[in-house]
């Protein structure tokens, strides 16, 4: 069992559920996503570049048996760190650079006395060589995929994650009201963004990535550039701010200087149409039924919605995850599941945080006011 006084915010009982419904003895996990959610702690800096790197010689795994204690393996150089911030107790090191991961894993598997049972790994995040690797040490192991089904366990939320991403969504709400009343025009996307990063970070987040453009900057997701504020132009902003491995990840339309009647009426159409996107977030409707209804909402309004998505799953280390809001998705919704929602268009792009339940969804990401335009003076 996990490490005790820690409190454990993964959601273990669907997990022993879903390892019972595929007939698994562990699961051994190595992915960003997967290894953040069990261990229970956010690699920093370089290590978290390891977890990312299906080829590395430097990395992570997770290794969580239906019954008995959880392993933690890793490299000396992240003994330390493990030890402070994971709720799992026992922490297996093995000796990068000179010694393979994988044949550690592989150890501690026939240590544990599921050599020759059935365990999940991932199938998208470990390479084929090193699955052969752990296959040859264990020639009796039953290997299988656990993807899509780790999937399905993190993406019903317990109240634990809920509580923490509603302070990463607080926390960037925060960071975006102290920089938008700062922005002036002739400043830069690029000196702009270092604030909001700066922002983030002296409120304890770890890492803070996404965007942030001008509207008359034609390149998005290109990076901040150069490209300077003018009087009129919206601030578009996509961040995604990490706290404690869980992402404040919510977008906010600001502009410099009072909207004039066309732009209030483009912010008023996006806003209309993303309300009531949330609003048919709720359990029982497909993904895919979201996409279509947003699509359709655009389309009455004679515009047509190129974008491949409305939203998204939201969860430890990467903040796109499943459910995809996206077209002809079949994943069917279930309360509990927390989602990005986003039906934007080129530099109209609101972004919430909602939780899904049997009636409307709730609103995590309620601190900033998106009734209007955020009105940039000066």
């Amino acid at each position: 069992m996990p490490t005790p006084g820690r409190e454990v915010i993964a959601n273990i009982d669907r997990l022993n559920a879903h390892m019972d419904r595929h007939g698994l003895s562990a699961v051994a996990v190595r992915t960003g996503p997967n290894f953040t959610y069990l261990s229970g702690m956010a690699m920093p800096g370089t290590l978290a570049r390891h977890l990312d790197a299906a080829n590395t010689v430097r990395g992570f795994m997770v290794l969580w048996p239906r019954k008995g204690e959880p392993i933690l393996v890793l490299d000396a150089f992240a003994e330390t760190l493990a030890r402070r911030a994971s709720w799992i107790g026992r922490v297996e090191v093995y000796q990068a650079y000179v010694e393979s991961l994988y044949t550690r894993v592989a150890e501690l598997i026939a240590e544990i006395g599921l050599a020759g049972v059935r365990i999940g790994f991932e199938e998208d995040g470990l390479s084929a060589l090193h699955w052969a690797e752990i296959k040859h040490a264990l020639p009796k192991l039953e290997m299988v995929n656990c993807s899509r089904m780790m999937d399905e366990v993190r993406w019903v939320k317990t109240p634990g994650e809920v509580a923490l991403q509603k302070k990463a969504a607080d926390l960037l709400d925060d960071a975006l009201l102290e920089v938008f009343p700062t922005i002036r025009e002739g400043e830069t996307e690029r000196e702009v963004h270092v604030r909001m990063v700066a922002a983030c970070m002296r409120r304890g987040c770890a890492f803070v990535h996404g965007i942030l453009n001008s509207s008359s900057n034609m390149v998005m997701y290109g990076g901040e550039s150069s490209v300077p504020f003018r009087k009129g132009d919206f601030v578009r902003n996509d961040y995604v701010a990490y706290l404690e491995g869980y992402p404040g990840h919510q977008s906010r339309l600001a502009i410099l200087g009072p909207p004039d009647a066309e732009q209030q009426r483009g912010y008023d159409l996006t806003l209309d149409v993303h309300r009531k996107t949330i609003d048919r977030c709720r359990a029982g409707v497909t993904a895919g039924e979201i996409y279509a209804f947003a699509s359709a909402e655009f389309k009455r309004k004679g515009i047509d919605y190129p974008a491949s998505l409305v939203g998204h799953g939201i969860g430890p280390w990467f903040h796109q995850q499943e459910p995809v809001l996206r077209r002809n998705s079949d994943i069917v919704l279930e309360k509990g599941m927390m989602l990005a929602v986003e039906p934007q268009r080129l530099h109209w792009h609101l972004q919430d945080v909602v939780v899904v339940g049997e009636g409307a969804p709730t609103l995590i990401s309620d601190k900033f006011s998106t009734d209007a335009p955020f009105v940039i003076q000066g």
